[in-house]
């Protein structure tokens, strides 16, 4: 389980800086390139990699989706004044919450809030874990509270 719960780390740890390189570049490309790369880096496994291109794909279809309700639930903040970090991490998780049914709500919540203390601060990880609270409650499915 421990092993399972690391390649799911890494894998998330690979879409978010794929979500970041397609945000900076707007080329889809470019992003793919990247996760490929990462994974091949990281030795991610096979269901791992399928998953983490799932993800990225998902994650850029979904992206006016994504960010409409991520800036819906921002209090005294506005989506373009979101740093980098915590907009892709906030697309990751928003995602993850409301279309992978298999991952529990805590769990998105925990992994989201580590990326952000990672790649950006304790405070990062706070604001972060806020706000998809507030996301999980509304557009999270039923059926995620019991996993």
């Amino acid at each position: 389980m421990a092993e399972r719960r690391g390649s799911r780390r890494r894998m998330r740890d690979i879409v978010f800086k794929s979500v970041f390189q397609y945000d900076f570049h707007k080329d889809i490309d470019v992003a793919v390139k990247f996760l490929m790369s990462e994974s091949s880096f990281h030795s991610l496994d096979g269901d791992s990699l399928m998953r983490a291109q799932k993800y990225l794909k998902s994650i850029v279809e979904h992206m006016g989706e994504l960010d409409e309700i991520i800036a819906n639930h921002l209090i005294n903040w506005s989506f373009e004044r979101l740093s980098s970090v915590d907009r892709n991490v906030l697309r990751l998780g928003t995602y993850e919450l409301i279309h992978e049914l298999d991952i529990p709500i805590e769990v998105t919540l925990n992994e989201a809030i580590e990326l952000a203390k990672k790649y950006g601060s304790d405070e990062d990880g706070r604001f972060v874990n806020g706000v998809l609270d507030r996301i999980a409650k509304v557009y999270s499915p039923s059926s995620k509270r019991n996993l």
